[in-house]
């Protein structure tokens, strides 16, 4: 949770609630969910305190008062933009979604955009755009021509891809992300867009934009933030020209062929899922590559890399 969520608006309850933060930080999650819980008597109506009483009890054990706490959040936020909904659903509470809130998403980047390469790239040790691009490359002759980068957040992506296109397009939920994108003058031409909606956003697809444009269509480390994946690619099958490609990157889900909702409040997605998804939306696989994507919390990430052409 970001700064800008943490104040109440009353200092007392603040300094509990930075207290409690230092007991968490401390693994005491139970005196941290305590002096939360003396917080929000101060303060009850303020989401990000029940946010973080809910993160605090659920580590504490105590998944049913957690639920209380969540539920408490979606009353005073409807826009969800803490996810909220997403954390009932791993707690059992609510069935899984197929999509997370737009709301969360956007806002979970749009506060990240400011750190977002040094805590993925330094701390984390992320590795996707250097071997996506490698395996683009590995299938394509010199020069790339038009791709376009969904979800190109920062442009890691674009800036290992950008010296072998004619035309760079990146887009993103965050706004704050296609800002950073920007300062690296790599892009061609930047959209805010959900990719949720697939070939019906308004922004990716239009007569200034026009499907088939695209010799190359990536997302790199996009689409664990989308459960059910048919919008995306049929949006990607819309943005290539027959016989192009479509590169991408998911986190590995071992034990399903589906997607699942994760504690992460990413997705993860099954090698055979994406295999028949890809067949029935007009794509034939080219090749793929499992890896280790990046760290979290200090244990490996694995992930899947995949490369589609159009039909």
């Amino acid at each position: 949770m970001q700064a800008h969520h943490l104040s109440s608006g009353d200092l007392i309850a603040d300094r509990r609630a930075g207290y409690a933060r230092m007991l968490a930080d401390a693994s005491d999650f139970a005196a941290a969910a305590e002096l939360m819980e003396q917080a929000l008597e101060l303060a009850p109506d303020w989401a990000a305190g029940w946010f973080l009483l809910g993160e605090y009890r659920e580590k504490a054990g105590l998944s049913g008062d957690a639920t209380q706490a969540f539920a408490r959040v979606l009353e005073l936020v409807k826009e969800d933009i803490f996810g909220a909904s997403l954390k009932l659903a791993v707690l059992g509470e609510r069935s899984q979604p197929d999509q997370p809130p737009v709301a969360y998403v956007e806002q979970l980047f749009d506060d990240y955009a400011g750190h977002f390469e040094e805590a993925l790239v330094e701390k984390l040790d992320y590795k996707v755009p250097g071997r996506l691009a490698t395996l683009i490359f590995a299938h394509t002759g010199e020069q790339l021509g038009h791709v376009v980068d969904l979800g190109c957040g920062t442009g890691l992506l674009g800036v290992e891809l950008r010296g072998r296109t004619s035309a760079l397009e990146g887009c993103d939920l965050s706004a704050n992300m296609l800002a950073k994108a920007a300062e690296k003058g790599i892009y061609s031409h930047l959209t805010q867009a959900d990719l949720s909606l697939g070939p019906n956003e308004p922004r990716l697809i239009s007569a200034e934009w026009p499907a088939g444009r695209a010799e190359v269509v990536a997302a790199a480390d996009v689409l664990m933030y989308l459960g059910d994946l048919t919008p995306v690619f049929k949006l990607a099958h819309t943005l290539l020209r027959a016989g192009r490609l479509f590169a991408f990157s998911v986190e590995a889900l071992q034990a399903d062929d589906g997607y699942r909702l994760q504690g992460s409040l990413r997705y993860a997605h099954g090698r055979s899922y994406i295999e028949a998804l890809l067949k029935e939306t007009g794509f034939e696989l080219q090749a793929s590559e499992e890896l280790v994507i990046r760290m979290d919390a200090g244990a490996p990430i694995n992930g899947f890399l995949f490369l589609a052409r159009k039909r």
